[in-house]
């Protein structure tokens, strides 16, 4: 490929850290895809034969159709998958298979084949996002009206809604959507046709490869063409975010399983047990979705590093790109397909949330808005009196709500009978009217809204 400058070969282990084909064979698809439109172009243009552009088109389905079918031949010599292409093209059509690389370099091949792998991962997260969206709508409408804690610092607050819960979960499955639709857009420009950092001599027409390829349009400048990682900086930040939310619905899965809390009862599907202890469920697939936030978090920084000091154009630094894009996708999509599918099939005991919820004297509030709302008391002073409240009802062992109203003229005589029936978690719940509030009507409101949100991006 570039002998005709050196006199010897490369070193033994020159050879092996130069050599990426174990880690880039995954472009082939793409490869395979950019060279076509490529020499598609060039016949268009006239700088190909027809002849040739036929076999090499011919030639490159043949390749694709062998790696298809496991038969790629890795060689370090040939160090990445574009020259592995190459090489067998060349095998199976003689000399025109030289002519592809015609007004094409290694720098913007790449660049072009990696842009279409991410776009690609992009979409398949959006699809996996997609599918825990609907799983997250569906309980959440199961459950609209079932009570269970709200809780601030792990402690119990408010009484909310299962369904109020879960549809918290929607929003941020939400916005990690629109995070990879917005960086789609933003990378879809063609860098094929920027070369080697320069531009070419020869006359190219981007727009039609740019088109044939899916691409908006071609990028603007061949040296950044080149050099711009950015749609994988995009991509692994989207995922990295994802995957904290992710990580934070399957702690919470972790916690809800566990005895103390038993909100939900783990399915045999997505649980593992113990090579000692008989007795355990473990929640292991919500622990691994947990733990693969480590990761992906990880690949983003490690990304950032490798490009806070390139200067233009090209670096082999660049090569470095691939793995941690390569895991964070795979990691993504796994977690994504085990999030859902736990969602799915998990079962909630509404009982025993409904229980804890009663258990936290989590209606104070409600007493202390009792007391703005119908005595007029100044609301510092409200909540001093609702305080009073729950002291009195630990001190008698029983819930806020299970308190006579003697007991509670007894902390303050302005409180009447009223008062009573809103002081149970499900009134409380119910009282949450307000825009985005917890009460069940709200509840499935938000449902309907999410769904027609749906149904308008899939122009239904």
């Amino acid at each position: 490929m570039w002998g005709g400058r050196f006199g010897g070969g490369p070193a033994a282990v020159m050879r092996e850290i130069n050599a990426s084909i174990s880690v880039d064979k995954r472009l082939w698809r793409e490869d395979i895809a950019a060279s076509r439109a490529h020499a598609a172009m060039l016949a268009m243009q006239g700088i190909l034969s027809v002849e040739d552009a036929k076999a090499i088109d011919e030639g490159l389905l043949q390749v694709a159709a062998e790696i298809e079918a496991g038969q790629l031949q890795e060689d370090l010599a040939l160090e990445d998958i574009h020259m592995h292409v190459e090489h067998r093209l060349s095998q199976l059509i003689g000399d025109a298979a030289g002519r592809l690389h015609t007004a094409r370099s290694r720098n913007d091949q790449v660049a072009t084949d990696f842009k279409l792998f991410v776009r690609r991962a992009i979409d398949e997260a959006v699809l996996g996002l997609d599918a825990l969206e609907s799983v997250l709508i569906a309980r959440a409408e199961e459950h609209a009206g079932d009570v269970m804690p709200g809780f601030t610092h792990l402690q119990s607050g408010q009484p909310v809604t299962l369904g109020h819960h879960l549809m918290a979960y929607r929003e941020m499955i939400a916005r990690d959507r629109s995070r990879f639709v917005d960086a789609r857009a933003r990378m879809n420009e063609s860098p094929l046709g920027s070369a080697a950092l320069a531009g070419t001599g020869f006359n190219l027409d981007r727009a039609s490869t740019a088109g044939a390829l899916g691409f908006d349009r071609p990028n603007a400048n061949s040296i950044d063409g080149v050099s711009d990682r950015d749609f994988a900086v995009d991509y692994l930040h989207a995922a990295a975010l994802c995957s904290v939310h992710l990580s934070r619905l399957a702690e919470e899965i972790v916690l809800w399983a566990s005895q103390p809390f038993g909100f939900v009862k783990l399915p045999d599907a997505w649980s593992t047990g113990s090579s000692i202890m008989p007795n355990k469920r473990n929640p292991d697939a919500a622990e691994l979705v947990r733990g693969h936030s480590a990761r992906i978090i990880g690949d983003l920084v490690a990304i950032l590093v490798l490009l806070k000091g390139l200067p233009l154009a090209y670096a082999k630094d660049l090569q470095d790109d691939k793995p941690p894009l390569f895991d964070a996708h795979d990691l993504l999509e796994l977690s994504l397909a085990a999030m859902a599918g736990m969602i799915s099939d998990l079962e909630f005991v509404p009982e025993r949330m409904r229980a804890v919820a009663a258990a936290g004297h989590a209606t104070a509030t409600d007493l202390a808005d009792w007391l703005v709302s119908e005595a007029d008391v100044p609301f510092r002073e409200a909540h001093h009196i609702s305080g009073r409240a729950v002291a009195a009802a630990e001190a008698a062992g029983k819930a806020l709500d299970e308190l006579t109203l003697e007991e509670f003229r007894a902390v303050d005589p302005r409180i009447d009978e009223r008062a009573l029936p809103r002081l149970s978690v499900e009134a409380s719940a119910a009282a949450r009217r307000s825009a985005g509030g917890t009460a069940p009507e709200r509840v499935r409101e938000a449902i309907a809204a999410a769904r027609a949100q749906i149904a308008a991006r899939e122009g239904k």
